[in-house]
């Protein structure tokens, strides 16, 4: 028998170690639970209030009492020919955004990893729209847009492009021209989170393969993207999910207008519960939309997983 082995022994038999355990338990608990209860009480339990409310009547304003009303409000959305046309505009939206940004960003993040003059002054000002509110951005893009005085309309005035249009209000340019707002809003923190990536990538496999005569393109394509995959798949999974659950920037820029063209399944719910007030009906809307999240990110990690990336 060797001296690890009674060590080991000795240590599984050793009198108080479950309590020991036990106790480290307990304590590893209470040091969880100061940043657990914050997000019980607010996560969780409005989470379930709401799939709660969902299958009730509730409205704004009523003198009788809410009554349980089953699965109601969710026929009713079946038939809701609104509630999917905010589905499809909160679709294109969501690829409308998240595309352009995770392309303009890896090109921003693959630049900004270069040996560049001040390229510390470059990583601040990229993410300068990051740091502003959404409300914020919404107003300054507002004045970008404005149909009189607009810096776009006096830019292509100026070039000779034409008079001008009201980009908010057309029902042809409201959606790309929020498109364009939201890409330029997100596209700080998806550029951080590349460029994070990027930097974890080890040169010696640029160096090795630039030996090899490859070119900058298979340098990209061999050594650069499979490491910065893992990263990639994530930050467009949950920039999906964010930009489908979008709702301040486009209540700000065009309050869902006009006629409905910008009107995003969040603010539909919005309208439903606060101007409206329909509370059941606009709880089973957020059931609807916290499912098909759930969804999505099933899929993801299912193709993680048969992807063999690791997590």
């Amino acid at each position: 028998m060797t001296l690890a082995s009674v060590t080991r022994r000795s240590a599984k038999g050793a009198p108080g170690a479950g309590a020991d355990r036990r106790s480290a338990d307990h304590g590893a608990w209470f040091l969880v639970l100061p940043a657990l209860i914050p997000i019980l009480v607010l996560s969780v339990g409005p989470l379930l209030y709401g799939i709660t409310l969902a299958f009730t009547d509730s409205q704004s304003g009523r003198t009788r009492s809410t009554q349980w009303i089953g699965v109601l409000n969710f026929q009713d959305l079946l038939h809701d020919t609104l509630f999917w046309d905010s589905f499809r505009i909160g679709l294109l939206w969501a690829v409308g955004v998240t595309v352009p940004q995770f392309l303009l960003a890896l090109g921003l993040a693959l630049l900004l990893n270069q040996e560049l003059r001040l390229r510390w002054l470059a990583r601040a000002l990229a993410i300068v729209p990051w740091a502003m509110p959404e409300v914020v951005v919404g107003v300054m893009w507002r004045i970008v847009y404005n149909p009189d005085a607009g810096i776009l309309n006096e830019t292509l005035r100026d070039l000779g492009l034409g008079d001008g249009r009201d980009w908010l209000s057309g029902l042809a340019t409201a959606l790309p021209a929020v498109i364009v707002v939201g890409v330029w809003a997100g596209m700080p923190q998806t550029t951080v989170t590349l460029l994070a990536g990027l930097q974890n990538t080890p040169r010696e496999l640029h160096e090795a393969a630039a030996m090899d005569g490859a070119g900058a393109w298979r340098r990209f394509r061999t050594v650069t993207w499979p490491a910065l995959r893992p990263v990639a798949l994530a930050v467009t999974a949950l920039n999906f999910i964010w930009n489908f659950n979008s709702f301040a920037l486009v209540y700000v820029l065009t309050n869902g207008g006009p006629g409905g063209r910008t009107r995003l399944p969040m603010l539909f719910a919005y309208e439903e519960a606060f101007r409206y007030g329909q509370f059941g009906y606009a709880a089973a809307m957020g059931c609807v939309m916290v499912a098909l999240i759930s969804v999505l990110l099933a899929v993801f990690l299912v193709g993680r997983l048969r992807g063999g990336v690791d997590a």
